[in-house]
Order: C-alpha cells, then sequence, then structure tokens
C-alpha cells in the first residue's frame, strides 16, 4: 500500500460523531486500551480516538491490542508514526496483568470471534477470549485504578428472548449443550465477571449489547448474510439467501453503534448493560436483499433463495431479534441512519477504498 490514508466514508462519519459529541473532551490526556483492535467495532473506535488527537489535540494514549501484526498495519498504517499510536501484540487471553508497565484510565474490550462460522470452528477461541480475556481484563484494570472498564458483549445474550422488542431484562432460553451456545454463553459469563469485579473489587464497569451492527470495515467473508449479500453487489452476483429470508434483525450502522457505545461509556451507570442497535432497523433477510437490488440494480440482476448453507456455519433459530433501546436513548443517543442510507454507504466504502 502507498500513501496510506484511512477510508473517506469513514474519516467522514467519525468527524461527524466528534463534532456532535463535545463531551468528548472528558477523556481528553487519558490512556485507553482496545482489545481486538483490528476488528471491526474496535478498529472505528480507533480511529475515532485518533482522529480526537489529530483534530482536536486530545492528547490521548491509545493502546491497540491485537492478536496478528500484519493484519493490523494492513489497518493502522497511517497511524504508524504517531506517537500517541502504541500496538500492544497479545492475545487477550495471554495478557499478564501484573506486567503491563503503561498507565491506562480506561479499558474498551471488544476482542472476541463474533462471526458464527467460527462457533462450530473454534468453539474454545471463542469463549476464551469472553472469559479467560475478561478476567485478565478486569484484573488488570482493578490493578490500575481504571475510570472505566467497558466490556462488548452481544444481542446473543438473550437466547430466545422473551419478548420483541427486547429491553435490557428479557431473558430467553438458551441450551448451554448447543455448540453455538459457546458464543452466547460465554458474553452471558463475561458481562457476570464485570458486575462481579464492580461489586467486590469496585472497578467502574459497563456493557453494551450490541445487535446486528454492520458498516465499513466488515469482514465480507465470515458468512454473516448482511457481509455475503455486500459482497455479492461488489462482486455483480446474484444475492444469495441461504434460507427463506424471512427472518427479521435490526441493523444498526457502526457509526450510529460506536456513537452509542461512547455515550455509555461516559454516561452509562456502573454494574449495568445497555442495548445498542436500530429498533427502526427491524427488516427481514430478503426485503434487505431486495433494497439492495433495486439501489444497485446495475450490479445485481438477482436473487436466489434457499441456497445451500455455506459449510461451518452454525444457524441461529431466532426469527425475531430487535432491541428496546429506551435505556440508552436515556442517555442522550439515537440511531441516524436507514438499513437503506448506511448500507449504501457502506457499499461505496469498498468501491471507494484508498
Amino acid at each position: 500500500m502507498t500513501n496510506p490514508s484511512i477510508n473517506p466514508i469513514v474519516l467522514e462519519d467519525v468527524l461527524a460523531i466528534i463534532q456532535r459529541n463535545p463531551d468528548f473532551c472528558i477523556m481528553f490526556n487519558k490512556s485507553v486500551l482496545i482489545t481486538g483492535a483490528s476488528g471491526f467495532i474496535a478498529g472505528f473506535i480507533v480511529d475515532l480516538l485518533m482522529q480526537l488527537n489529530l483534530k482536536s489535540n486530545a492528547g490521548i494514549s491509545v493502546y491497540a491490542l491485537a492478536r496478528n501484526e500484519d493484519k493490523f498495519w494492513r489497518r493502522f498504517e497511517y497511524y504508524r508514526n504517531n506517537p500517541l499510536f502504541h500496538f500492544v501484540h497479545s492475545d487477550v487471553t495471554s495478557i499478564e496483568p501484573e506486567r503491563i508497565a503503561f498507565d491506562l484510565d480506561i479499558v474498551i474490550h471488544a476482542a472476541s470471534l463474533a462471526s458464527p462460522k467460527y462457533y462450530g470452528m473454534d468453539p474454545v477461541g471463542t469463549l476464551a477470549a469472553n472469559t479467560i480475556g475478561t478476567g485478565k481484563l478486569l484484573e488488570l484494570a482493578r490493578l490500575k485504578k481504571v475510570d472505566s472498564f467497558l466490556f462488548v458483549s452481544s444481542s446473543e445474550v438473550y437466547g430466545q428472548p422473551a419478548k420483541t422488542p427486547t429491553t435490557e431484562q428479557d431473558y430467553g432460553y438458551l441450551d448451554p449443550l448447543n455448540i453455538r451456545s459457546c458464543y452466547a454463553e460465554s458474553k452471558r459469563m463475561g458481562e457476570n465477571m464485570c458486575v462481579a469485579w464492580n461489586h467486590q473489587f469496585l472497578v467502574p464497569t459497563k456493557v453494551v449489547r450490541p445487535f446486528h451492527t454492520y458498516g465499513p470495515g466488515m469482514s465480507l467473508d465470515d458468512g454473516r448474510v448482511y457481509a455475503d449479500f455486500v459482497r455479492n453487489v461488489l462482486d455483480r452476483e446474484a444475492i444469495v439467501l441461504n434460507s427463506s429470508g424471512l427472518a427479521r434483525r435490526a441493523f444498526c450502522y457502526l457509526a450510529d453503534a460506536v456513537e452509542g457505545l461512547f455515550k455509555v461509556l461516559i454516561h452509562g451507570k456502573n454494574g449495568e448493560a445497555y442495548n445498542l442497535g436500530n429498533d427502526r432497523g427491524e427488516i427481514s433477510i430478503v426485503e434487505l436483499a431486495q433494497i439492495l437490488q433495486k439501489v444497485y440494480s446495475d450490479r445485481v440482476s438477482s436473487i436466489s433463495i434457499n441456497a445451500p448453507v455455506v459449510d461451518g456455519y452454525i444457524t441461529s433459530n431466532v426469527n425475531i431479534v430487535c432491541p428496546d433501546i429506551k435505556k440508552i436513548e436515556s442517555l442522550g443517543w439515537k440511531p441516524r441512519l436507514s438499513v437503506k442510507d448506511g448500507f449504501v454507504r457502506t457499499i461505496e466504502s469498498y468501491i471507494n477504498e484508498p
């Protein structure tokens, strides 16, 4: 890559968030550790903090933890020589809290294998980051006496939701003997660990539960249907559904989700969890396919339904997933982009990738 630069749509999204949120000044001159930094949500968090430094002289020391060094620098080459940007090369389960030498004020734990493709391939690795890794980071937070610890959990903790839209108390059935539960059960345990460290050691923990989040930078080969659709559009292929497409999901654009995440980090209550999603973005999978075909009719000629399921992908048996977001709205956040507008921005970010 020559003259590497941030994706222009990501930059536009980040700067809009910064302009709307003067309360980011609370984070100025702090040291922040972000785990899973090369990942989808965490990568955007890193960009936002670094752009705060570049545009607002925020003085935030960003410690970005990732396992794969090559992937990390492909993602963040444009920050390589910035003195406030630090690469921490480690698996989150291998951290030795007592050996971390740098000062630390905030921890954002976003390291996780979030794709259903991995739940059957690597269930141990999937659950380890959410349990062993969370324990290591909570102990680090205790030792460093941090100002805030944010655990990025998942809407999967609700299992078969007791009702829809789903509030933070509407837990449903989850089978611990189903291999797919490795993700949801470990996220549940990670949340309980956050509550335990808060209760026993007064570590200021907060939890966000993202629902279906999409946007620039998401992996297009992890088997999730909406990522497949974006890849189909980019490759000028028919949109392929491995089901009837009748399942309904509430889709939230990445920039909206990260803005909400920071609302919880800055204003949320310790020891509590917040849904993070777009209740107005609920749509069936086939309706999403139809929207993309209509917008990109020059690229997508048809929709194929009930194609064979990709090997290794473990499907969900939950028909409707939609959050109740009244709790996070009370912090002053609401999602902004419609499903159509968000997916157009997503696709254009790949078409115009630097």
